[in-house]
């Protein structure tokens, strides 16, 4: 019965969303990246119908960096409720194109300024990662991608791909991974309290020692300090839900 009252919750609050969105972003200027914070920010309410307390944290090391490349975890569909509303202003995401069929959701990824690319064109996508890298500097922006390139459903941190770090290396602009504590397995819609999730923001890092031809040896680096990261993030949770769980347990 949860389930159900969730899941008709959560639907009727994305219909309504982009719907809102749609007509907002058609009167105020049609996929302007702003918009992309603005409704990030709404869907970080989600977690609340899902009954998870989500902890984020540190955002003030983006302070002073106005363009960067944003990499996290891609672990299910949940991830649009973890990590979207750590994103600073003006900052876009990058996705398939195939999500513009996906209902409403796709309507909304795209009227809101993110970008759209095919990902089984390879030539298109190394020109996709040029323009990109124009945009970032034409448009003032900053770019988030998932570097794994697909969910990973348990299976711990997937081998990274190296687009998001030659677009970095390109655009001249630092690498900030964000990092969310593994949440597969975690939620279930009939439980009233699905847990706790941190996302966490790490220190930039500089990719001006970097050359194009160093992308894959950018990637490896960041892929071990994310897989550290998320192994103490999912010891910190571990050990936050056991004191949540005594506490509980000492009020009874």
């Amino acid at each position: 019965m949860l389930s159900l009252i969730r899941i008709m919750l959560a639907t009727i609050f994305i219909v309504f969303t982009t719907l809102f969105a749609l007509v907002y972003c058609c009167i105020f200027s049609p996929r302007n990246p702003k918009h992309v914070h603005f409704f990030c920010r709404w869907f970080n309410q989600l977690h609340k119908i899902v009954g998870l307390e989500l902890i984020h944290r540190g955002q003030e090391k983006a302070n002073g960096i106005p363009k960067a490349v944003y990499i996290s975890n891609h672990q299910n569909t949940y991830d649009f409720v973890t990590s979207p509303g750590m994103l600073p202003p003006r900052t876009v995401s990058i996705g398939k194109k195939s999500l513009l069929w996906i209902p409403f959701f796709g309507q909304l990824y795209w009227i809101t300024g993110n970008i759209l690319i095919d990902r089984e064109n390879k030539s298109k996508a190394r020109n996709t990662i040029q323009q990109v890298s124009e945009a970032i500097h034409k448009r003032n922006l900053s770019v988030w991608m998932y570097p794994e390139g697909t969910r990973s459903k348990g299976r711990g941190l997937l081998p990274f791909k190296t687009g998001a770090f030659r677009m970095a290396i390109e655009a001249g602009v630092p690498i900030i991974p964000m990092c969310v504590s593994s949440i597969h397995g975690k939620i279930s819609l009939n439980a009233r309290d699905n847990g706790i999730v941190i996302a966490e923001m790490l220190d930039p890092i500089d990719v001006s020692g970097y050359e194009l031809q160093d992308a894959r040896k950018l990637a490896d680096h960041c892929h071990q300090l994310m897989k550290e990261k998320i192994a103490e993030l999912d010891a910190e949770v571990e050990r936050l839900e056991q004191a949540k769980a005594h506490k509980e347990l000492s009020t009874n």
